[in-house]
């Protein structure tokens, strides 16, 4: 049994093995894996895609979701008590919490798997889902060009994991003072545009919008990028914005169907960990 916490946790194969599961899981093969076993989940309110797509999973599969708020975690009882009590009942536990050291601390203690389902320095099982639908449409996603559109945050530093496990090429178009360490930074989104092929975003507060004026990415900006250039905004992106609305209705948008493999991906990230 293993842990995913950070992508970096990965090697490349077996980036590839949970993809390879989650191809056999679309035909049907593993049904009833979690049949009789327990998923327990600690999730935000807040949280609409990563949740429902777990939930769902867990039931696909055969196994019961179990929910709780993740403020849960923050009581005055120390994580070893209470992973000592889950440890009798809980077959993988599922984490969305802003630290991830709580996480990982959660995960020393547990010993069923635990899988990060987002802090506030990287989001693993949202990165993998979107490389596995590349994976469909490009011919090559190691040898593409990708391209972050957004702040040194959870969505940039789990694309920059994913390169450094994966070995693509990765640049980052920001504001000053905005900037990822160790990566390729451009301040304008017209020169940074040039030469690549995936681009993605992340949205921006009201505060710093100003700060990424000339990060905005429109249809006219993605017209200079390669040819078959697409753009993958993550959720929830807000037009006008970091986006501007008519490259949301242009062709290189891949938006809602793109985001359908998240569900097959966490079920398949489940099952590589209880393997």
């Amino acid at each position: 049994m293993k842990d995913l916490t950070r992508l970096t946790d990965l090697q490349l194969g077996e980036v590839y093995k949970i993809f390879n599961i989650a191809d056999e899981i679309s035909t049907g093969k593993y049904s009833n894996f979690l049949n009789g076993k327990s998923a327990i989940l600690f999730f935000p309110a807040s949280s609409i895609r990563t949740r429902v797509t777990f939930e769902k999973g867990i039931y696909l599969l055969g196994g019961q979701p179990i929910l709780f708020p993740n403020d849960a975690l923050e009581k005055k009882e120390d994580l070893r008590d209470v992973c000592g009590y889950l440890n009798n009942w809980a077959d993988i536990v599922i984490i969305r919490h802003k630290d991830i050291q709580l996480i990982e601390k959660f995960a020393k203690y547990s010993k069923a798997p635990v899988i990060n389902a987002m802090t506030d320095i990287n989001h693993p099982c949202e990165v993998l889902a979107d490389i596995y639908s590349l994976s469909k449409i490009r011919d090559n996603i190691i040898s593409d060009k990708y391209l972050f559109c957004g702040k040194s945050g959870n969505i940039g530093l789990a694309w920059k994991e994913a390169s450094e496990v994966m070995g693509f090429e990765l640049s980052q178009c920001c504001g000053t003072g905005y900037e990822m360490d160790d990566v390729k930074v451009y301040h304008d989104i017209k020169t940074a545009i040039k030469g690549k092929d995936i681009i993605f975003t992340d949205s921006l507060s009201v505060e710093e919008l100003n700060d990424f004026r000339d990060c905005q990415v429109t249809k006219e900006v993605m017209d200079m990028a390669n040819k078959n250039a697409i753009l993958n905004p993550c959720p929830p992106f807000y037009r006008g914005e970091e986006v501007s609305d008519d490259v949301i209705q242009s062709k290189y948008f891949v938006g809602y169907e793109f985001k359908k493999n998240l569900l097959v991906i966490q079920q398949a990230i489940m099952l590589w960990c209880m393997m």
